[in-house]
């Protein structure tokens, strides 16, 4: 379990980062240009899918999405869904210890 939590969940949170960021400024392009947009759908499982973060932020910097409230509550909402895990799966490790 230390493997995943030290290896491959960092690695596999960067990459998922670096899609979402990736593909929100591909939609923001094609809005510009008025061409073939990302589905919101799509961007939001990417979001779910541990994106959420690096895409909210990415959206904020280069005002993209910004008046969508599905994006503006949903991004943080997963954002929370996904420190909360983090910590469970932490917690659960034995790597975070509470405070007593």
């Amino acid at each position: 379990m230390d493997f995943f939590i030290t290896r491959i969940l960092p690695v596999y949170c960067l990459v998922i980062g670096l899609i979402s960021v990736f593909v929100t400024i591909l939609d923001k392009r094609a809005a510009r240009r008025h061409t073939h947009r990302v589905p919101e759908r799509r961007l939001m499982l990417l979001a779910f899918a541990g994106g959420a973060l690096p895409m909210y932020t990415v959206m904020l910097l280069i005002r993209h999405k910004t008046l969508h409230k599905k994006f503006m509550i949903g991004l943080p909402v997963f954002i929370l869904l996904h420190i909360f895990l983090l910590a469970a799966l932490l917690y659960g490790s034995g790597l975070l210890q509470l405070p007593i």
